[in-house]
Parts: structure tokens; sequence; C-alpha cells
């Protein structure tokens, strides 16, 4: 009697639809993942022609120089400085506006430690001069 061997195969793992799952899974995760954005600033802007006359009492002027000096009041005063005498004036007047004003090569991180401090003070009404040409 002639006993018949069988074929043995491999284990084979079924690819016919590898390439279309590997797609789905692709546009998958590119509709799921969400792609974070750079934020900015947050600064709420007034309406562009709003314009209103302001006593001098009220402003506040920080002016900050090529060289990254702070000049408050025409001042020159250190960046730790700056948080606490805004607050103190804030204190002393709620309807304080502080005006911050650059020239065109200030260094923008000096610009923006000054924007920190002012917020730490809690100062609320701040203006951004436009830098002198």
């Amino acid at each position: 009697m002639l006993v018949e061997k069988r074929k043995v195969s491999g284990a084979e793992i079924p690819t016919g639809s590898l390439a279309d799952m590997a797609f789905l899974l692709l546009i998958f995760f590119l509709v799921v993942t969400t792609i974070g954005s750079d934020k900015g600033i947050d600064l709420v802007l007034p309406p562009e022609g709003d314009v209103k006359e302001i006593p001098k009492t009220n402003i506040m002027n920080i002016l900050i120089n090529d060289n990254g000096d702070i000049l408050i009041d025409e001042e020159p005063r250190l960046m730790n400085q700056v948080k606490d005498i805004v607050k103190d004036r804030i204190v002393k007047n709620d309807k304080l506006i502080v005006s911050v004003k650059t020239t065109r090569l200030t260094p923008y991180r000096v610009f923006i430690s000054v924007l920190d401090q002012l917020k730490q003070a809690d100062a609320r009404k701040i203006s951004i001069a436009e830098p002198d040409k």
C-alpha cells in the first residue's frame, strides 16, 4: 500500500490586505491627531479707529531702548523692579494704562519679559505704542 505523503506547507500570513490596513491606519491617525499651533501673545485689541483722550495722570510710560534698558517714566529700572512698580501704581490708580514703547532694535526677549512682568502685576490696560521710525 502506498501511503501518500502530505505536503507540509509553512505557515503564511496573508498579506493581501496589508496595504489596505496600513492605508486605513494612516488615515485614522491623520484625522485623530491634533496638531498644536502657536497661540502667540493673548491680547484683546480695541476696534480700529477707537480713540479716546486719556488724562496724563492715568498713563504710565515704559520705554525699552535698543540696548534692552527699561525706562519707567524716564527713570532707568531693572527687569525685576517692573512688576512691583506697576503693581503699586495700579493700587493707587485703578484706571492706570501702561504704555509700552520700543525702538526698532529693541531685543524681542526683553519686550516679552516686560509684558510678562505686566501680566504678573495684574495690569489689564496695556497700550503698545508704535516704535519711532
